[in-house]
């Protein structure tokens, strides 16, 4: 009886901790990391840095100075040097620390071993980073923060710059229309592009930009944005009269932007540009935001008259594809299916667009179409997302870099509240009025009269 006893005082808390922590594991993995999983990878880091660096071959001979010091003062064996380590900073998602590479070495050397790094100090995944010459960040992230995304409290936004996702990295993903103007998206249903799309336009809906909105599903993405939209198509027809206007609301931005360059020889250098943010900001025209839903809808014909309109749509693309960036135009192009297949200029047009965000696919052939010709390794990560993480995606641009991605949950009636209260912000552009949407009343919700009369308080 005394054993049983000492059993259960001993074994209870030990059972009941273990199981919370397998709990917290699963359901918290942010909590289990910060009270479990932090102390254990730091310790394992500081106990095992140099013998680590060794086996995973990012050891240096010693300099002569330093073996003739060592051979002065101590009888040690010499060993080879390892990277120097900076501070360890811990994150709430993972560690961080800089090391100086040892002489001969590179970055590649230090992300060819981080799967190895990964393995021996017990973390889920670690990243490299150059921050200058000779110097790299290693960024330990000790749980999968893709599976419930949280995104950071405090992130570096800014005009035209929009937090849209979080990235595997635990750093916020975001869409910078500046330094990336045209983006191709692409995902199946259900995969969570239009949660991507979403967040983009309620990311700019507070900002002073133009939203324009091509939705050829009867505008059934876009149409609940549409008190903050200046413009939107939801058919074919439609957009063959929109994009004309759009075309042609660049073209007399150039027309500004070259009266703006008639250069004199005493015009000092501010005073010359290339784009219109060169402009003085009381003459600088307002950014433009096109957004373009289910792509393909634009490629389909089923006449000879279609097939003329879809050439001439295809073309005016191109063309603020091609040269919108300087005029302030930007494009964001997204679609279930986008092939070679669709038709003439499609490939063209694919060319134009910097950003590749592909989600789920039905197909390899779309995957390769957004992420082929940038980064062919991400097409098989990208054919790879399963249909249970709705939001994940892989993200690439032109530079050949790619990472995986995942948005977080907007209700469709939050963004569409968002875009309510930014709706004094829509601008003046005279040239889109007539394409502005019908913006429905909200009804007013009225008091119903009491069942029962409330009966006078007599004497």
């Amino acid at each position: 009886m005394i054993d049983l006893a000492t059993l259960l005082e001993v074994g209870g808390p030990v059972a009941a901790l273990g199981g919370g922590a397998a709990y917290t594991r699963a359901r918290h993995p942010g909590v289990y990391w910060s009270t479990v999983g932090l102390p254990i990878s730091t310790a394992r880091l500081l106990s095992s840095y140099s013998s680590v660096m060794e086996a995973c071959g990012l050891t240096v001979a010693p300099s002569r100075l330093r073996v003739l010091a060592v051979k002065a003062t101590t009888r040690r064996e010499i060993r080879p040097v390892p990277p120097r380590r900076g501070i360890i900073r811990p994150t709430l998602t993972g560690l961080r620390l800089r090391l100086r590479l040892a002489p001969g070495q590179e970055p590649a050397d230090v992300a060819a071993s981080a799967e190895r790094l990964r393995h021996a100090w017990g973390v889920h995944a670690v990243y490299v980073t150059t921050v200058k010459p000779g110097v790299v960040e290693l960024r330990l992230v000790g749980f999968d923060v893709l599976r419930r995304v949280r995104m950071p409290r405090k992130v570096d936004g800014g005009f035209l710059k929009v937090p849209v996702a979080l990235g595997e990295d635990a750093t916020p993903f975001v869409r910078d229309y500046r330094t990336v103007p045209h983006q191709l998206t692409l995902g199946a249903t259900l995969s969570g592009k239009s949660m991507y799309l979403r967040h983009l336009v309620a990311g700019l809906a507070p900002q002073p930009v133009a939203l324009v909105g091509i939705d050829c599903k009867r505008g059934v993405e876009l149409a609940p944005f549409a008190a903050r939209l200046s413009a939107l198509a939801t058919d074919p027809e439609q957009a063959a009269e929109l994009l004309p206007v759009l075309v042609k609301e660049m073209e007399d931005r150039y027309d500004l932007i070259k009266v703006r360059q008639g250069i004199a020889p005493d015009a000092p250098d501010e005073e010359i540009t290339s784009d219109i943010w060169g402009l003085p900001e009381h003459e600088r025209p307002v950014p433009i935001v096109l957004f373009v839903d289910e792509v393909a809808e634009l490629f389909l014909v089923a006449t000879r008259k279609d097939e003329d309109r879809r050439d001439e749509m295809v073309t005016q693309l191109i063309r603020l594809a091609q040269l919108g960036r300087a005029a302030g135009i930007y494009l964001e192009v997204c679609g279930q299916r986008f092939g070679a297949e669709l038709g003439k200029g499609a490939t063209m047009l694919r060319a134009q667009l910097t950003g590749r965000v592909c989600h789920r696919v039905n197909d390899e052939a779309s995957a390769k179409m957004a992420l082929g010709d940038i980064a062919p390794e991400a097409v098989s990560a990208a054919c790879a997302i399963a249909p249970e993480r709705p939001g994940l995606a892989v993200a690439g641009d032109t530079s050949g870099g790619w990472s995986r991605i995942r948005t977080p949950y907007l209700s469709l009636g939050d963004a569409a509240q968002i875009c309510r209260e930014s709706a004094h912000l829509v601008p003046d552009l005279p040239a889109l009025k007539r394409f502005r949407p019908d913006v429905p009343a909200r009804p007013v919700e009225t008091a119903t009269a009491p069942v029962l009369q409330p009966r006078p308080v007599t004497d």
